[in-house]
């Protein structure tokens, strides 16, 4: 079994739409992890049956039994988050601001506040419109802690990979270097780095790089709009001979791209030119490495 992380150091280089694409062209021998909790959207392509659900439960909320409250106002004097206003005369802990330290609950001098498991967003496992199995992620509103549901996601991934024979996990990580990136990383046998020949895309191509030298993982590199800067694109091929990541293929500008988008479908499902024949490529040297 391969585990593939496609990711991007920046939003809206195509991560996602070619993620999809991969999905599609592997079929039923793949299991799928959209791990951008945050910001989850592979649903719109792939049309997952949403089949199974269950909440997902990480760090703690305070809450004020107010049988037992004395109005003293110790909790909020410490609480640092300024999560415990008072409302129509009574002290509340607010949900969102709340950061679960439990510092109110250690000084309330009537033990009236007591620390509850915090909901932190939903977990999914469907099927796709190709057979396959998906497992994706909602984070809640205002919700913290991404990176344990990133991490709860692989997991079952690699569960279901392992129970059904799968070949490959395809993993659509989130953009940037943080939390729920390296949650994304751990286990990865190979890394597509998605980029676009801007200044900002190619400056966050080589933060997200150094992230994955910390790792020592083999990637290979899609420079997406390649036909946009010229100049940019060509000092990215530069850094990719330098750094020995694998330059996988140029993409061009094509508003096929958004269109897919605009009707549901993946762009190998939309295209049937030149651009799909790339994407089978890039899918079959990324299969094989």
């Amino acid at each position: 079994m391969k585990e593939i992380v496609v990711i991007s150091g920046k939003g809206g280089t195509g991560k996602t739409s070619l993620t999809a694409s991969f999905a599609e062209l592997a079929g039923e021998n793949v299991v799928v992890a959209d791990c951008d909790v945050d910001a989850a959207d592979m649903h719109l392509l792939l049309k997952p049956d949403f089949a199974k659900s269950e909440d997902f439960y990480s760090g703690y909320t305070a809450k004020i039994i107010q049988d037992e409250c004395i109005q003293c106002g110790k909790c909020a004097e410490v609480c640092r988050f300024n999560a415990i206003p008072v409302v129509r005369e009574k002290y509340v802990v607010d949900p969102i601001a709340c950061e679960g330290c439990g510092y109110c609950a250690r000084v309330c001098p009537t033990d009236a506040i007591e620390m509850n498991d915090a909901y932190s967003g939903k977990l999914y496992v469907s099927e796709t419109k190709a057979g396959s199995p998906m497992v994706h992620a909602r984070l809640g509103i205002g919700a913290d802690n991404s990176g344990k549901l990133v991490t709860k996601v692989k997991t079952e991934a690699k569960e279901i990979a392992v129970k059904k024979n799968k070949d490959f996990i395809i993993v659509d990580g989130s953009p940037g270097i943080g939390c729920p990136v390296v949650s994304s990383l751990s286990g990865a046998d190979f890394v597509v780095l998605v980029t676009e020949p801007s200044v900002s895309g190619f400056h966050d191509l080589k933060r997200v790089y150094e992230l994955l030298k910390t790792f020592r993982l083999k990637a290979g590199c899609i420079i997406n709009k390649s036909d946009l800067n010229f100049e940019i694109t060509n000092e990215i091929k530069t850094f990719l001979e330098e750094e020995n990541i694998i330059h996988l293929a140029d993409l061009p500008y094509d508003e096929s791209f958004t269109k897919a988008m605009t009707n549901g479908k993946t762009i190998v499902e939309f295209d049937n030119g030149e651009l799909k024949e790339k994407i089978e490529n890039i899918w079959k040297d990324i299969s094989n490495n």
